[in-house]
Formats: C-alpha cells, structure tokens, sequence
C-alpha cells in the first residue's frame, strides 16, 4: 500500500471515490501534464504547448482537470454520517486483496457523446467484474443521495433502468451501464473533436501502455476547493 502525503487530510475530504490511476511512470507523468493537475502532489503542474487545437488546453481540459487524470471504478460519493473514513480506507484494503488485476489489450483516444477518453481495447469482462464487486461493496459506505445530487444526475434524461440504478447504487453508469473510460475533455463542439482528437493521439502515443492493466484500487478524496488527491493505493491480491 502507497501512501501519498496528502493522506493525512483524510478527514477534510467532502468525498470519496474509487478510482484507476496509473502507477509512477511515463504515462501518470504525461496525463497529469495534459489536465495541468497531479492529484498525487496536490499540486498544479504546467500544461504541453500542443499543435492543432482550437484554444488552450487549459480551457479544453477545465472540467476533467479537478479529478485527476483516472477511470472511474466507483463514482465519488459522501460518507454515511456514521462512518469515519478510516471506514473507507478498511473497505477498500480489504476489498482489493481479494480482486485481481484486470487486463485490457490497450488504450485509444475516442470521442464520447462530445468529450474525449481513452477507452480500453479487447475483452472487458475482467474489467467490469472488478467494477461491479466494486460498487457492491463500497454501497454500504455512502450518505444516501440527496434531492440535490440526485438532480445533479439529470434523472429526466435517464432511462427507467439508469435511474433504478441510481438510485440504488448512488450513479447510473454501474453494472451493465458501466463503461469504463479516461476523460480527457470537456464536452467539444462537432466541428472541433476531430483535430483535438488527433493532437492528443499523438502526443500521447509514446507512453500509452499495451497491455492496459488495473492494479490498484487508488482511493481519492474531493478537497473543500472540488480538487480530487490520491490518498491510497491498494494493489489488487494484495
């Protein structure tokens, strides 16, 4: 288990989530660049000057850059007010040395519904059962939703399905709706997508791993700012 410095302001956290993040190397270097932000740090880090783009890659990554560079596993969530989040820490320690590590063949720039991602390549299956155990087993850790992050979650724009699974799970996009992806972007106009598409491509080519693994469940906390930090990486088997 790694802890990052910022661990000790656990109980400053507003919210928790269940995140992928890559492991110290080229590619964590690489995509913290690209949003401007290292939630390992905690600290803002200067963004590439890429060709091709339409405006600054600060507005372009304004929205993805509060969480991170990461893949949802399970969607940030408020403590239940009975529990500490040492609570949280135990859960998900326990939980990560009974999964094992999930391996995709790759990882490609994709446009979704308007953003950009990376979404993984090849069989999933691995992939979207640790998410689902994931889900099931850090329900119990959060404050039921509130009529306000409920409509935070556009209900009206759901299918009956997503919202029986948000409200049972606290988010639409679980279990057979989830679909695992790196956001990039903010959402792009049409017209724009394309370029800033092939820009990101290449500038990440170089350190995109093939094989893509998930071998950690990386526990992040949201600061009063609405900045999301690593505070625990727990290696899958332990």
């Amino acid at each position: 288990m790694t802890i990052p410095p910022y661990a000790v302001a656990m109980d400053q956290m507003n919210r928790f989530a269940v995140y992928f993040a890559p492991r110290p190397g080229a590619f964590a270097d690489a995509t913290a660049a690209l949003l401007g932000w290292d939630s390992v740090s905690g600290l803002s880090v200067p963004q590439p000057a890429l060709p091709g783009l339409h405006a600054p890659l600060s507005e372009l990554t304004a929205e993805p850059r509060k969480y991170g560079f990461h893949g949802t596993i399970r969607a940030p969530f408020r403590l239940a007010p009975s529990l500490s989040p040492d609570a949280v820490v135990h859960t998900v320690r326990a939980l990560s040395t009974g999964l094992s590590p999930a391996v995709c063949d790759g990882l490609r720039v994709e446009n979704l519904h308007g953003f950009l991602a990376l979404i993984p390549s090849g069989d999933l299956a691995d992939l979207n059962h640790l998410a689902a155990k994931v889900v099931r087993a850090t329900n119990p850790l959060r404050a039921p939703l509130s009529p306000e992050e409920r409509s935070r979650r556009r209900p009206e724009s759901l299918s009956d399905h997503q919202r029986a699974l948000l409200d049972e799970w606290g988010y639409p996009h679980v279990m057979d709706e989830f679909h695992f992806h790196l956001t990039l972007t903010n959402r792009l106009a049409p017209q724009h997508a394309e370029n800033t598409a092939a820009a990101l491509s290449a500038y990440l080519a170089p350190v995109l791993p093939s094989p893509f693994r998930v071998d950690d469940l990386c526990l992040f906390g949201e600061d009063a700012q609405g900045l999301f930090h690593l505070l625990h990486r727990f290696p899958l088997g332990g």
